[in-house]
């Protein structure tokens, strides 16, 4: 199978508890490792067609809080203020580019361009920052692991996938009545890489137009 092409990446992961292995909406874990969480439900690999109501997802998460070794903990604005803060860092730090980024109470969406970093490392060292800066300031407890193991990505591999991803990301906080959010690590995306004065000779925009790189 050839592997995709990739010319940036949608990240996203959630915070600790907030959307476990068999959440009755479906996920992307392949099992349940955790005895205790397992007795909370059965598991469904994927989203599922048909979502459960909204009382039915509190049920679950009510009984769930009974047996996470952790409590759970939603990011209100000084804490997200603070992942923003660290996220920052590690964008300038590892010379990231990050086109978009929504930071909301239970996850965290970013667009960031191909880099010699793998996504999954993108992930890990993002959250490795976080999570410490969220600790020191006091904002967390010790121990308390802050985020869900991992994350997803989600492959882009044309310009138009990129934009739209990125008018997603950014509308996710209305969705949950909240304002539109910018961050200082965000910048424009310029289209890259068909941006303007690019090399039309170059791989990626040979492969992006159907020819194959000479």
């Amino acid at each position: 199978m050839a592997r995709p092409f990739v010319i940036a990446y949608h990240l996203i992961w959630t915070a600790y508890g907030w959307w476990l292995p068999n959440d009755p909406r479906g996920s992307t874990s392949r099992g349940v490792a955790d005895g205790r969480i397992a007795q909370l439900g059965p598991h469904h690999c994927g989203r599922r067609a048909q979502l459960p109501p909204l009382e039915a997802l509190d049920a679950f998460y009510r009984e769930a809080d009974g047996v996470l070794k952790f409590e759970r903990l939603s990011l209100r604005p000084q804490a997200a203020r603070c992942v923003a803060e660290a996220i920052g860092i590690t964008v300038r730090a590892k010379r990231y580019t990050c086109y978009a980024c929504a930071i909301l109470p239970d996850h965290v969406h970013l667009v960031i361009r191909k880099h010699r970093d793998k996504a999954e490392d993108m992930i890990e060292a993002l959250q490795s920052v976080s999570r410490l800066r969220l600790t020191s300031a006091g904002l967390r407890p010790a121990g308390h692991p802050v985020w869900a193991r991992g994350g997803w990505k989600g492959f882009l591999d044309h310009p138009d996938a990129v934009r739209r991803t990125i008018a997603y990301i950014e509308d996710n906080p209305t969705k949950q009545h909240l304002p539109r959010q910018t961050w200082p690590f965000v910048v424009p995306y310029d289209g890259w890489p068909l941006h303007p004065g690019h090399d039309p000779a170059s791989p990626y925009a040979r492969r992006l137009r159907g020819q194959r790189p000479g």
